[in-house]
């Protein structure tokens, strides 16, 4: 599965180490993903999708309904 998530499209971004002499080498940076279990009330399932913390607000705040069609049409995510 990919590091991706599924509501707002947060992925890994690539970086610098930079050490004391100022040497960099390169790195990624992470986002901070959870597999989460929603309960969708209009079809009375549950679903499961990978999300971020930012995510995860977003759909506290918003509701699962509107965050999912709005996934969708950004294209994050095919079907739920």
């Amino acid at each position: 599965m990919a590091r991706v998530c599924q509501i707002t499209g947060k992925k890994v971004v690539a970086g610098n180490n930079v050490s004391h002499s100022k040497k960099r080498t390169k790195r990624k940076f992470y986002p901070n993903l959870f597999d989460k279990k929603f309960y969708l009330a209009e079809e009375e399932r549950t679903i499961t999708l990978r999300v971020s913390a930012q995510g995860i607000r977003k759909i506290s705040k918003k509701g699962l309904k509107n965050c999912l069609d709005e996934a969708k049409e950004k294209g994050y995510i095919t079907s739920y």
